[in-house]
């Protein structure tokens, strides 16, 4: 049987795949490519900045990885993110530092577009987004204040404000319309 090169599984992997260095994109597949709807080439050498749908959100998420990225040697999370036309739409991010001591240095991240079965329908604020993205990850108030260094009472008030906006009448409710069920 013939040795599959490892460029062209990266390549065709059916995932979208990213290589990166100080959260720069140094190479990155033609899935990622299609997900986010840019060229390769206009990806390539370009901060990850550029897959958010705000720089402040940028900046969160990268405070958040570093703890975990020390800790596990890996981070994954479901969040909103920005296509090159504006669109946001919830994707499912999984990377993987190959220095735990560097956990932002270099390293490996997929991305899969949810957005067939989980639609961004409602106009959300940056921080309203932080926080559905943690409740469809599961976590509580107190948890998601503890990612989000913020507190559980600002949590629930986000939380409130998301219901409303939602129509939804419990936590669990929200947590359904959020992702789709």
């Amino acid at each position: 049987m013939p040795a599959i090169a490892y460029q062209t599984a990266f390549q065709l992997a059916p995932v979208g795949m990213v290589l990166s260095r100080d959260r720069i994109i140094e190479d990155c597949n033609a899935e990622v490519a299609r997900i986010f709807g840019y060229p390769r080439e206009a990806m390539v050498g370009q901060t990850f900045a550029l897959l958010y749908p705000s720089s402040d959100e940028y900046e969160r998420t990268g405070a958040r990885i570093v703890p975990v990225m020390h800790a596990h040697g890996t981070y994954s999370d479901e969040r909103i993110m920005k296509r090159a036309n504006g669109e946001l739409f919830w994707c499912h991010v999984t990377g993987r530092a190959l220095d735990r001591a560097q956990p932002l240095g270099a390293g490996i991240w997929t991305f899969e577009d949810l957005s067939a079965r989980r639609v961004v329908t409602t106009e959300l604020t940056p921080r309203e987004r932080d926080i559905a993205a943690q409740l469809v990850n599961g976590r509580t108030s107190k948890q998601i204040g503890r990612i989000l260094a913020i507190s559980p009472r600002t949590v629930d008030i986000y939380r409130a404000r998301l219901m409303k906006k939602f129509g939804a009448g419990t936590a669990t409710e929200l947590v359904q319309r959020l992702t789709g069920n």
